[in-house]
């Protein structure tokens, strides 16, 4: 083990609260491991750490997130997620394999795929904006993060307006999915996508929102006026 894996260990052990670990565990329909600290003591400790190791080589930085990832602990996937979106500057397109086996590897819960995918996965792929057609791929996989992930990598560059129709289209590879970790993924894809584009993301929703479960309808309404979501809600829904 790394002496740097150790000492983060050593202090999330200390700070660990089991109180808090079996409150946090409420939020989760699946087994979860975690040790029971607030996510801010979390980060500040990512960035105390990451002062240590930011200059060692990408692969060498690479190789601790691994090592963290294979623990299990929800707080050191959080670490994981602080250090690799801290190297944003250097991805190479070659880093999509390493992330995507993290994520069907590693990722067991929401937190630690939202962590993850919404500013790693969503700064890589604004730098290689092509790469959205490996994310419309992990719709297919049995791995049910894996399809979360395909929808909430975009969660920020969609809030911003970027890749309204790949939303879309990874909505549309979704729209049935029967998990609702899923249907609340891509719901709250284009509940971002419509902060920009209401009308777009509206008419995307009075198209499909016979075959869309309700989850993820109402997700994806959320921002929008009331006579809107109104509108969307009326009950000619067939169910």
């Amino acid at each position: 083990m790394d002496p740097v894996i150790a000492r983060i260990r050593m202090e999330l052990e200390i700070i660990a609260d089991p109180a808090l670990q079996e409150s946090s565990k409420r939020f989760f329909k699946e087994e979860i491991r975690c040790y029971g600290t607030k996510t801010a003591a979390v980060i500040a400790l990512a960035k105390k750490y990451w002062k240590k190791v930011k200059s060692r080589p990408k692969p060498e930085i690479f190789a601790l997130c691994e090592e963290l990832c294979q623990s299990g602990y929800m707080e050191e996937s959080f670490i994981v997620s602080e250090w690799a979106h801290s190297l944003s500057g250097q991805y190479e397109r070659d880093d999509l394999p390493v992330f995507r086996r993290w994520i069907e590897t590693y990722i067991t819960n929401w937190a630690s795929c939202d962590g993850f995918c919404n500013h790693t996965l969503g700064d890589f792929v604004e730098q290689f904006p092509d790469t959205v057609d490996e994310l419309k791929r992990w719709t297919q996989s049995e791995n049910q993060w894996m399809r979360r992930a395909a929808a909430v990598s975009l969660i920020v560059p969609a809030k911003h307006g970027k890749f309204l129709l790949e939303s879309m289209e990874i909505a549309d590879l979704l729209l049935t999915d029967t998990d609702d970790m899923v249907q609340k993924g891509y719901g709250w894809l284009l509940k971002e996508a419509s902060r920009k584009h209401t009308g777009e993301i509206f008419q995307y929703v009075m198209k499909n929102k016979q075959r869309m479960p309700r989850t993820a309808l109402r997700y994806a309404i959320e921002l929008m006026p009331p006579e809107l979501r109104s509108e969307a809600m009326k009950k000619d829904w067939k169910r």
